[in-house]
């Protein structure tokens, strides 16, 4: 070996060990950053020796699809579990003090007690306070499930704003990644940028991503929808100011087409915004629908019959808006939210408890105990009864797309059994989703770890690596030294 050629493979050494240590010393100081994939400078050796060729960058595109899928129905699972988690404090968590239900038993006991002692005052009122107790129920709950429902399309807007930001953001990126492809300079950090981007997205939407020539990158939804090609598709939705049980929320459009809402327990939506409608336009509306069901059935139950004029069915003890008895066994859009006690049993309001005894709450002409007998008796028990004894209702409250119609709630029971199954579905959808929940998290959890087992940085074996760079160092500054030493002989031969 020449002098020159020595120097030549010291200076080739220097150069790439340079490299390689850059390489290396960037992924150490990465270690911690979950959107970075682990490089690495490749060499090739030939007749003028070793030479880094290109920095690798260690992508797995089967993993990163995995990884995409499972982070799309995780999102979708936790957000429908969230969104049913807020129904259920609506009536009281565990123990469902606030529901519809507990109150109604307590009417039912304070009825049945005024059925006990029929003359007593303070038995009428505490018969008419459990009334009220229960129309009060109804009208926090349905008020609060039209608040899951606007905070829901709040959500919606603020993701769908989200998404279009992100999408932004994969376009500079993608640019970014084909110029770098076409010009031959590595485009790691570009990379790294645009999948940063596509994980989020990952998390609003499902997506597909497709390769196609200078590493440029199209996106589809997991309907099929384009959602980039060269330039963002818009993403559009218009949020409502406030929400009651006859305002349908507006949809979610990509690129003209409306995104579809999940459906069931085991949610077939990708990503949070497929739930989120979901949420919105079908759970909190039909247990909204349920609500309805519980306050046309206490209209209809303690209904009276005026006989002044044509004998007609008018409002008793409760009432509402639309101050008519439904007839029929369909649900009356925000009845629950508008049920009230007739003030003409409340005292505070100027009316006498004592209607509910003797009848003629609100018809004229309608008193069944006109003398005011104290042991009358015929009246409340009819009532009391009427609780127990079944009766319709709409039986497209029952049941839920994508959930199993066995387990929805029985059209032809008591009001009393209504209002229990309608927690009973509740609980029952919540249950299953979160134990869906604990399975996508999971296999997320299995995915991230498969992926980054993968694409990740390992400490260890950078550390190792760093270490054979040094020795390859070191040879390169052995080589030097011989050179130096062979120049200054020759030096000192020709002085």
């Amino acid at each position: 070996m020449s002098l020159t050629s020595a120097l030549n493979t010291a200076q080739g050494i220097f150069n790439n060990t340079g490299t390689q240590s850059s390489v290396v010393s960037n992924n150490i100081s990465n270690a911690g950053n979950k959107d970075y994939v682990r490089r690495q400078a490749m060499l090739t050796t030939s007749l003028n020796g070793a030479q880094v060729v290109k920095i690798d960058r260690a992508q797995e595109d089967a993993l990163l699809r995995q990884y995409l899928k499972s982070s799309s129905q995780d999102s979708a699972q936790q957000t429908l579990l969230s969104g049913l988690e807020d129904l259920k404090s609506i009536v009281g968590g565990n123990d469902y003090e606030t529901a519809p239900s507990t109150y109604l038993g307590v009417f039912q006991q304070k009825l049945q007690a005024f059925r006990t002692t029929p003359g007593s005052t303070v038995a009428a009122q505490g018969a008419i306070t459990a009334a009220q107790d229960v129309a009060n129920s109804l009208n926090n709950a349905s008020t609060s499930v039209q608040d899951v429902r606007a905070n829901a399309d709040k959500q919606i807007a603020t993701d769908v704003e989200k998404l279009n930001t992100l999408l932004s953001q994969f376009e500079t990126a993608n640019n970014a990644v084909k110029t770098a492809t076409a010009s031959g300079t590595d485009a790691s950090g570009a990379l790294d940028e645009r999948e940063k981007a596509l994980k989020q997205i990952s998390q609003i939407v499902g997506v597909s991503a497709t390769t196609r020539d200078n590493n440029d990158m199209v996106l589809s939804t997991s309907d099929g929808t384009i959602l980039f090609e060269t330039i963002p598709r818009t993403v559009t939705f218009q949020a409502k100011d406030a929400y009651n049980a006859t305002i349908s929320g507006n949809s979610v459009y990509i690129d003209g087409v409306a995104l579809a809402r999940g459906s069931g327990s085991t949610a077939t939506g990708q990503g949070s915004l497929q739930s989120l409608l979901q949420v919105r336009d079908e759970i909190a509306p039909n247990f909204q629908k349920q609500l309805d069901e519980i306050a046309r059935g206490l209209v209809s139950l303690f209904k009276e019959q005026s006989i002044s004029g044509t004998p007609t069915y008018v409002t008793g003890l409760f009432t509402w808006s639309g101050d008519t008895v439904e007839a029929g066994s369909s649900a009356v859009a925000g009845m629950a939210s508008t049920i009230t006690v007739s003030s003409t049993v409340i005292t505070s309001q100027g009316g006498d408890p004592m209607r509910l005894r003797d009848g003629g709450v609100n018809a004229d002409g309608v008193v069944n105990n006109p003398t005011h007998l104290s042991g009358y008796t015929t009246d409340l028990d009819s009532l009391y009864n009427a609780l127990g004894s079944d009766m319709d209702f709409d039986p497209a409250t029952g049941t839920t797309v994508g959930f199993d119609a066995t387990t929805g709630i029985d059209s032809n029971v008591s009001i009393m059994e209504y209002a229990t199954n309608s927690l009973g579905w509740l609980e029952q959808y919540r249950s299953n989703a979160t134990t869906a929940a604990e399975n996508t998290s999971a296999a997320l959890s299995r995915s991230d770890e498969a992926y980054s087992n993968e694409t990740g940085v390992n400490l260890d074996e950078e550390l190792t690596l760093l270490l054979d760079i040094e020795q390859s160092y070191k040879a390169a500054t052995k080589i030097l030294n011989a050179v130096d030493e062979m120049l200054k002989s020759l030096l000192d031969i020709a002085s």
